[in-house]
């Protein structure tokens, strides 16, 4: 069998993100036939030992220490995004300019600003046969693919009434230390912009109904923290230093969608027990589906046209061949994990590139979630007034 052409790509960023990136590059051609071969070719990053060991382990051929050289080297084909979002829009305009392809984590941007300048950017670049994806890697998990297409079956009839979860709880401890994450000036936001991006892009791609106006609420439960991990368990002691928490803790909004339907959305990192608890369900006029996350290999199905006598939720385990990318996998019941959206992300990337065409989600795309990310922001600071968002265009 002849190997398929290379895809020579640049990782920008090597922690959480650029691992769990370095894995679906490495595992996407082996478990899926590619029209093209990602390799693994440039990591950069700012700190050389430390870069080194991430190039060792992580399993890439070069590094670099600067991004901008990174970007424009003539064996770089695709740059890959795993950055704080304060860095999003110059790396990504600047590889776009360079006639690079270019992948970049959600959220799109920290400032609507940002994100329609990458938006512009992108599109100028495809005109040039380059590509631009924004990683909402939730997309990829079959379960949530499959419940897509029995929303675009009708299976839910009319959508009526949409609900959404994001719940963590790894600073519910007010003694966790400061990150880059409560840090606006480089997250942008908080639980809002951090795992809200999610919730929404989630439920405008299940549906396929933008939404189109929002209220929300925010809240900074702690107010300040130790600046370093060496204060964690301090605080309050009169020992720590502390800095202070400039994004939200939580958020909570209410929300219309295109179709006429209504939704509530919760985004919060105080929920205690919860470690990564995304769940949605949709309400339609014919039936209802439901997702968790943190049970991510099953969608629950109700079908209101069912026999009353022994209707209810049923529970459908998403691991049969027919299923979204399952095939490439394991036998039914095996199921999959987290990891595996990620490589399912580079599978769509890559046959999109080959083809020449647009893959999704497009930056247009994350554009229009961080315009509903503003809207609920502006709102709660507004006293929780409603806004209508912008259309896309």
């Amino acid at each position: 069998m002849t190997a398929s052409p290379p895809l020579n790509v640049a990782m920008i960023g090597y922690a959480f993100m650029g691992a769990a990136h370095s894995q679906a590059w490495r595992n996407a051609p082996r478990f899926f036939d590619l029209p093209l071969t990602p390799v693994q070719q440039v990591i950069c990053g700012r700190n050389p030992e430390a870069l080194a060991a991430a190039a060792a382990k992580l399993d890439w051929r070069h590094t670099e220490t600067d991004w901008r050289a990174a970007i424009t080297r003539d064996d770089v084909d695709l740059v890959d995004v795993c950055t704080p979002g304060d860095t999003h829009a110059e790396i990504a305009i600047a590889a776009l300019e360079a006639g690079k392809h270019v992948l970049c984590e959600k959220p799109l941007a920290n400032t609507v600003a940002e994100a329609e300048q990458m938006a512009a950017a992108a599109e100028a670049a495809r005109a040039n046969g380059v590509l631009a994806m924004v990683g909402f890697t939730y997309r990829r998990v079959p379960a949530v693919q499959l419940a897509r297409q029995l929303i675009a079956e009708g299976r839910l009839g009319t959508i009526r009434q949409v609900r959404a979860q994001y719940l963590q709880d790894w600073i519910a401890d007010a003694s966790a230390p400061l990150s880059w994450r409560l840090d606006k000036t480089k997250a942008g936001s908080g639980a809002l912009g951090d795992i809200g991006a999610h919730i929404t892009d989630l439920i405008q791609f299940v549906t396929g109904q933008a939404i189109t106006g929002v209220v929300g609420l925010t809240e900074t439960f702690v107010k300040e923290r130790p600046v370093a991990t060496e204060f964690a368990g301090l605080a309050g002691t009169g020992g720590a230093e502390l800095g202070p928490v400039t994004v939200d803790d939580a958020s909570i909004w209410l929300a219309r969608l295109a179709g006429g339907a209504i939704g509530t959305f919760e985004a919060t990192r105080f929920a205690w027990g919860r470690k990564n608890g995304l769940r949605f369900e949709i309400n339609g006029s014919a039936g209802s589906l439901a997702f968790d996350l943190e049970d991510l290999n099953v969608l629950e199905y109700f079908d209101a046209g069912e026999d009353a006598r022994t209707a209810g939720y049923r529970r459908i385990l998403v691991t049969e061949p027919e299923h979204p990318f399952v095939s490439a996998w394991w036998p039914a019941g095996h199921g999959l994990g987290y990891e595996h959206a990620f490589t399912h992300q580079v599978v769509d990337l890559v046959t999109a590139v080959s083809a020449g065409e647009q893959p999704e989600p497009s930056f247009a795309d994350g554009l229009a979630v961080q315009r509903v990310l503003a809207a609920v922001e502006q709102s709660a600071q507004g006293g929780s007034t409603w806004l209508d968002i912008p259309a896309a265009g």
